[in-house]
């Protein structure tokens, strides 16, 4: 079932350590067990199925649920030694699982600067003026997510900005998107960067108009001269960051994490926990493409693992972002129509790794921002089948931000899943008509994405923007700022159902991880990972949703979190 491969399942050397990830797949042994492990009765409970629609218990065993429906039916399944929990009426939800995270750097992000709080220039310096002195000259500050589109001016940063309050710590903050960073000069002489430095490929080095010096702010592929000189953390602190992570995670109903872009390293972290029994998250995890090679040499084919750690495929990148201005359209930018965009390879190169890619039996998951950039990856996808033949592929495009009507009906023609981040909209709702003027009503499309045949799921590409679902339900069902407005949302046609949005962050992502058979709904057999609510989100206000809390998460049939 978990498509273990035999040539990659006697030892995993990939990037040198060793898998043993089939050591804890737990059989539900109904038979041989009279009593169930622990029950859960007295709630309200959204199984996504039909099937137990007015369910308020499940009995577990094991990992697994072994009975479902109402407080009458798991009776016979408690026995002396069964936990039995009260959920009081809550409302309990399926997992949610995350389709879209960067993991790892979270959980250092919740250990390192926080610029995202900043509301000006000044707030933003004051930040990094008073961080810096905790730390001993030479180390490094990264991280932050600012966002300078939430300040009074809306510029970027500088490297003056900040040289004054780090003259003994290099600096590469990174803004919120993940595609702009400030660096301080400090950190651009250990580049060497220069007036003369060209731009690479798919990158820019933002220069001042006057004296053509680098202003700091460095763009997409640009950035990596200056990320390839940061030192790695060690073992330890990286283990720190996933504990965090996982913790932060459990606290806001997240029991399935795709990690989208990880490292050796951190998948080393995760094997690690793994095997200490510390991993409290289930997590599928996906390598930059330039890793197809050590992945197809060994045979290693998507969904290779357990229900706890798993190798999904390869992510590659086709465009930047739009708030950097740097998302691949037809069209230049209504703001600034001397750029169209960055393409970070030619349509040529990419298609050729997808080809190869695909042809290993490898998911791939391609990110894709502007309406250019999102015909290119199905354009890709399409040649990949037509190279390597029909299968059941379910390649991903990660955003799939802008996408014209013409594509719409391709994604269920290839059946490529449309991986979106709803949240995303209340961000980028502030400024997008401003950067690609009428261009903005093809975005964010789940309603047309529904009525196109398309499978979706949904993220929240943490820490681009925060983990917590809520936000993400929220903006499906309503299109608004937090605070309210615009009047009836934007571009209202698109609103989906609150039934729809959790759908697409449970069994939508389930689906898109080869997973539907084992969770993302609530039903006998599958696993017993769900969330409580402190308030049931189908009897309240779309503003409600915003305060809700959860009470409870359980992964596995264990309770993980509880507030």
């Amino acid at each position: 079932m978990y498509n273990w491969h035999a040539p990659a399942r006697r030892i995993l050397s990939v990037f040198g350590l060793i898998l043993f990830c089939g050591a804890g797949i737990m059989s539900t042994n109904g038979l041989a067990q009279r009593f169930a492990d622990a029950v859960f009765r007295n709630g309200r409970i959204w199984t996504g199925e039909k099937q137990h629609s007015g369910a308020t218990a499940m009995a577990i065993l094991g990992e697994r649920i072994v009975r479902m429906g109402d407080d009458k039916a798991v009776q016979p399944w408690i026995g002396p030694d069964t936990k039995v929990v009260d959920l009081q009426g809550k409302l309990v939800l399926p997992g949610f699982n995350d389709a879209h995270v960067h993991f790892t750097s979270g959980g250092f992000y919740l250990l390192g600067i926080d610029l995202r709080k900043a509301r000006s220039r000044e707030e933003f310096r004051e930040i990094i003026k008073q961080y810096a002195k905790k730390l001993p000259p030479g180390r490094w500050i990264t991280g932050g997510d600012w966002d300078h589109e939430a300040w009074p001016d809306q510029t970027w940063p500088t490297r003056e900005l900040i040289d004054d309050v780090t003259p003994n710590n290099p600096v590469m903050v990174n803004r919120l998107d993940g595609h702009i960073a400030l660096a301080n000069s400090l950190a651009l002489k250990l580049a060497g960067i220069t007036k003369d430095t060209p731009d690479p490929p798919g990158g820019t080095i933002v220069r001042d108009s006057q004296t053509g010096k680098p202003t700091g702010i460095l763009i997409d592929n640009a950035a990596n001269l200056v990320y390839r000189i940061i030192p790695d953390p060690g073992e330890e602190e990286r283990l720190q960051a996933v504990r965090a992570a996982q913790e932060h995670a459990l606290s806001l109903g997240v029991t399935s994490i795709q990690d989208i872009m990880a490292s050796a390293e951190d998948f080393q972290a995760y094997q690690k926990l793994y095997e200490r029994g510390e991993l409290k998250v289930r997590l599928y995890v996906f390598f930059h493409i330039s890793q197809r090679d050590a992945l197809g040499r060994i045979g290693i084919l998507r969904g290779f693992g357990n229900p706890w750690l798993r190798i999904g495929g390869v992510k590659v990148m086709a465009d930047g972002s739009m708030g950097a201005g740097s998302a691949l359209f037809y069209e230049p930018y209504a703001d600034d129509p001397s750029t169209s965009g960055l393409a970070l390879q030619s349509k040529e190169a990419l298609t050729r790794m997808i080809i190869e890619a695909d042809s290993m039996g490898l998911q791939i998951a391609l990110h894709a921002i502007g309406d250019k950039a999102n015909a290119w990856a199905l354009d890709a996808f399409e040649a990949a089948i037509k190279a390597n033949g029909p299968r059941q592929r379910r390649h991903r495009i990660e955003h799939a931000q802008v996408v014209i009507p013409k594509d719409l009906p391709r994604f269920a023609r290839l059946s490529v899943i449309a991986s979106i981040e709803p949240s995303h909209c209340i961000d980028d709702m502030r400024w997008a008509e401003k950067r690609i003027g009428e261009r903005a009503k093809y975005a964010y499309l789940w309603k047309s994405f529904i009525k196109h045949g398309a499978k979706v799921a949904f993220g929240t590409d943490w820490t681009v923007e925060p983990l917590n679902p809520m936000l993400g339900l929220y903006a499906s069902v309503t299109r608004e700022f937090p605070e309210g407005g615009p009047p009836g949302g934007w571009f209202p046609t698109e609103k989906i159902s609150l039934e729809e949005a959790i759908e697409f962050y449970t069994a939508g992502s389930a689906y898109a991880e080869f997973m539907e058979t084992e969770k993302g709904t609530l039903a006998e057999g599958k696993l017993a990972d769900f969330v409580a609510l402190d308030r049931n989100l189908f009897d309240v206000a779309a503003k409600e949703i915003l305060k809700t809390k959860v009470v409870m998460t359980v992964v596995g049939g264990k309770i993980m979190y509880h507030r």
